[in-house]
C-alpha cells in the first residue's frame, strides 16, 4: 500500500469508530440505564443494528400514540 491508500484506510476506520461510539452513546441514552455505554460498546454490529431498529420502532409507536417520550 502506498501512503495515500494507508491514509484513506485510517480515515475510514476513524469514521467507523466515531459512528460506533455515536450509536452506542445514543443506545445508552435511549435505554435510560438498561444498557450502559460500556455494554453497548461490547455489542456486535448485528446486535447494535437490532437494538437501533427496536428504538426506531418504539419512537414511531410513541409518535403515533402521542404518549410522552421524555
Amino acid at each position: 500500500m502506498n501512503s495515500e491508500e494507508i491514509e484513506g484506510l485510517v480515515e475510514g476506520m476513524e469514521k467507523e469508530t466515531k459512528s460506533i461510539k455515536n450509536d452506542s452513546l445514543k443506545m445508552a441514552w435511549y435505554m435510560r440505564g438498561g444498557l450502559s455505554y460500556t455494554e453497548a460498546m461490547h455489542l456486535s454490529m448485528e446486535e447494535r443494528s437490532i437494538i437501533n431498529d427496536i428504538i426506531k420502532e418504539n419512537l414511531e409507536t410513541t409518535k403515533k400514540s402521542r404518549l410522552p417520550f421524555f
